[in-house]
Order: structure tokens, then C-alpha cells, then sequence
């Protein structure tokens, strides 16, 4: 008999994975000394909606992390790891979701070590 997630738990996992692709794409530009003004320009879009983007208001459109790629020379792929976990092996899942969280940890401690501010 197969056995399938509540959809609750799924929604839960949806919501935490978006989440964390917020804040990978913010701790990106921080890693790379970008204001959200220059990232903005960079990405040709505005300031307020990068704005929203980081801070999870928007959700980024897949054209929108194409110009990411471009800008940070990153394949979307590697941008989109935060999100690969969908239909994976529980074990698998919980190993990505170990290694995300310890290099957005990573991420988040250059960003508040840096002298700069990137608002």
C-alpha cells in the first residue's frame, strides 16, 4: 500500500523551501557586496520589487532567477538547490535540508560580519 504525505506536511515543506530560496537570493548579493539598488539594476528590475523578493512577499519568477544566474555566474540549478527536495527519499531530504540550513548559517554570518550595509 502507498503511503503519501498529508497534504499539510507538504504545504509546511512548500512554505520552508520558498523560504529558504528568499533568503539564499538575499544572502547572494549580500556574499557579493551588492547594494539592492545595484542588484536591482543589474537584474533590470526595481528596487521595491527585489525588495519584496528577499523578503518573501514575492515569490521569484524562473526568468527572474535565469538573470540571477547570469549576474552571479551560477546555474539555476545550483541556485534552485534550496528547492530540489520535492519526491526525494526522506533520508535524502533531511540531508539537503542539514546541508542548506548550515550554508545559509554561513551565508547569514559573512552578512553580519561585513563592514557594509545592504539595504
Amino acid at each position: 500500500m502507498l503511503c503519501l504525505p498529508s497534504m499539510h506536511i507538504l504545504l509546511i515543506t512548500l512554505q520552508d523551501l520558498v523560504t529558504m530560496l528568499h533568503k539564499a537570493l538575499r544572502l547572494m548579493r549580500v556574499f557579493h557586496d551588492l547594494s539592492q539598488k545595484d542588484l536591482a539594476e543589474k537584474l533590470e528590475i526595481s528596487k521595491s520589487y527585489l525588495s519584496e523578493i528577499e523578503s518573501g512577499k514575492k515569490q521569484p519568477t524562473l526568468p527572474l532567477l535565469e538573470r540571477y544566474s547570469q549576474v552571479f555566474d551560477v546555474p539555476v540549478s545550483s541556485i534552485m538547490f534550496f528547492s530540489e527536495h520535492v519526491g526525494e527519499k526522506p533520508s535524502h531530504k533531511k540531508l539537503k535540508e542539514a546541508i542548506s540550513s548550515k550554508v545559509l548559517k554561513i551565508l547569514e554570518f559573512i552578512a553580519e560580519h561585513s563592514d557594509q550595509s545592504y539595504v
